[in-house]
């Protein structure tokens, strides 16, 4: 049940929050390949709200912020959120989950999952896809991090048991749940497992030009 392996992971990710954040919690732990694409991807947005989906210690809800977007943060892990509250005490953080998202349908210019998924089964993605679906406004976007791998298949995270996406197949499960792909990056960065981003547009016109250009 999706819930509950949301809840198992979100107290996986609890009873190790400190050295989390020790290692990945600053906006100097974000990639500059990284910084470039979702700022590229925000930057398309406008002047309307973007969620941050599973932001962890809000390191890129902050960046955003500080980029002048309108962003918030949730995350289902209350140790994260208690310290992103702490240390950007002026960007809204709240506990929460991708399954359920606490706003009104159509009420987002954008949705960034960066790495969010990466912990959720092949089988219960579409849940999460769907309710990001209905919280996009038309014409706005998606943006999803993962790791790129061959196949749909679960490999031994630090954390907790997380899944590889090929960049094909996570794609048609996004444009499945309303969106349009309009951009792909991959790299294998030394030292890392193999990185994929995908970008999407909900109800994006025929005429739309893709926000950026990528590697698949």
């Amino acid at each position: 049940m999706l819930v509950v392996s949301t809840e198992r992971t979100s107290r996986a990710y609890g009873h190790r929050a400190v050295e989390y954040i020790d290692l990945l919690g600053t906006v100097d732990a974000l990639a500059e390949p990284d910084r470039a694409f979702v700022g590229a991807w925000a930057d398309d947005l406008g002047s309307g709200r973007i969620l941050d989906v599973g932001c962890g210690p809000g390191q890129w809800t902050q960046w955003l912020h500080e980029r002048g977007l309108s962003v918030s943060g949730v995350d289902p892990t209350p140790e994260f959120v208690e310290h992103a509250r702490s240390r950007y005490p002026d960007v809204d953080f709240t506990v929460g989950s991708g399954e359920s998202l606490a706003v009104t349908d159509a009420s987002l210019s954008g949705i960034l999952a960066w790495y969010s998924l990466i912990h959720t089964p092949p089988e219960h993605v579409d849940v999460i896809l769907t309710e990001f679906a209905r919280c996009v406004e038309p014409g706005g976007g998606l943006l999803v991090g993962f790791f790129e791998g061959p196949e749909s298949a679960p490999f031994d995270h630090a954390v907790a048991t997380a899944y590889y996406w090929p960049v094909d197949a996570l794609a048609r499960r996004i444009e499945r749940a309303g969106f349009t792909v309009t951009a792909r990056e991959t790299r294998v960065d030394p030292g890392h497992r193999p990185h994929g981003a995908l970008a999407a547009v909900r109800g994006v016109p025929d005429s739309l030009t893709p926000v950026r250009g990528g590697t698949s």
